[in-house]
This record gives C-alpha cells, sequence and structure tokens, in this order.
C-alpha cells in the first residue's frame, strides 16, 4: 500500500502588494497537479508566490481524509523578476506565462480572497460575473470583504473573483450584511 506525503505548503510567500522596480507578478498556468511542488520551488528559491487553498474532504472506505486543493486548479500566482522567472521556467512544473496587463487589478483581486482566508472564510467555487454589483459586506464575520452579487434583491452569496483568470469563489452573504459600493 503506498503512503504518499501530501506536500504541505504555505499559501503566502512574501507578500501582497504591487512590485517595486523589475518585480512583476504573473500567472503560472502549471502542468497537471504540479500547483504545490512549484510553489515549494519558488519557497526554496525565495521567490514570491500566492496559492489559495481550499479545503476538501473524501471519504475512502470506513475513513475521511481532510486535505488542501488549489483554489484555482492549474495556476499559481508569482511575484518575481527575470531571473526568478528562468529559475522557475526550469523546473518543468510551469507549462506557459499568462502576462498581467493591470498589475493593480490582479493584486486587488488575490487580497480579497487573502483576506477571506485570514478571516476562515470557506469559499465555494463559483461561475464568473460578467455583470454584476459591487458589494462590500458590512456586517458578520466577513465584514470587510469586498465582491460582487448578480442581484442586489436576492443576496444569497458574495462573489470574489480574479478578473485575468475569469474564475471566481463565492461566500455565503444576506442582503441586510451589505452595501452597493458605487
Amino acid at each position: 500500500m503506498a503512503t504518499n506525503k501530501p506536500i504541505e505548503i504555505d499559501e503566502l510567500f512574501g507578500d501582497l502588494v504591487l512590485g517595486e522596480g523589475d518585480l512583476k507578478w504573473f500567472v503560472v498556468h502549471t502542468k497537471p497537479r504540479c500547483e504545490k511542488k512549484l510553489a515549494e520551488y519558488s519557497k526554496q528559491y525565495e521567490i514570491n508566490y500566492y496559492l489559495p487553498l481550499i479545503d476538501s474532504v473524501r471519504v475512502y472506505k470506513n475513513r475521511k481524509v481532510k486535505f488542501t486543493k488549489p483554489m484555482f486548479p492549474g495556476y499559481v500566482f508569482i511575484k518575481c523578476a527575470q531571473t526568478g522567472k528562468r529559475q522557475l521556467a526550469i523546473t518543468g512544473y510551469a507549462a506557459y506565462w499568462l502576462p498581467v496587463l493591470n498589475q493593480l487589478e490582479l493584486v486587488s483581486d488575490l487580497q480579497q480572497i487573502n483576506s477571506g482566508r485570514e478571516l476562515g472564510v470557506e469559499f465555494i467555487r463559483a461561475e464568473f460575473l460578467e455583470k454584476g454589483t459591487k458589494v462590500e459586506i458590512t456586517k458578520g464575520p466577513f465584514a470587510g470583504l469586498i465582491g460582487f452579487v448578480e442581484d442586489q434583491k436576492d443576496v444569497k452569496e458574495v462573489i470574489l473573483q480574479v478578473t485575468l483568470l475569469r474564475q471566481a469563489v463565492s461566500v455565503s452573504a444576506r442582503a441586510d450584511q451589505i452595501k452597493v459600493i458605487r
């Protein structure tokens, strides 16, 4: 019987702020199931990364196994210079690099997700909203998070999006806990 030990990594190594000088944020599309390996390699070479994780529980016969998996499968967010990019390219874990045209928007999206993770939010994968109303959660344990709702009158969830990836996660909320941001 195989006893593979799962790779335990930190979600964030470094900081979630705009890069200064030649440091820029990139989105690395990894080869299948290589997100944690690339993050581990990045940490070893002191390259900043963010790999948001979600908890998952699997039942095998009579036992439950809890583990973490990437929130956005196939993607790792990396902040580095060209030398770091070359260093990560030689790992063989990166399939290709997505350029980030709007660095501020990406960092803002990632900060919202990281804030939610620090608050202990259990995110659920959601559909990316093409059109929605920007809101802030003002009450409850998730106060301070900014996201989008589909319909202001019938609020069940607030969606936090990563616009560059066109992917999203949601958190439960009620209409009396949010306010619209104009």
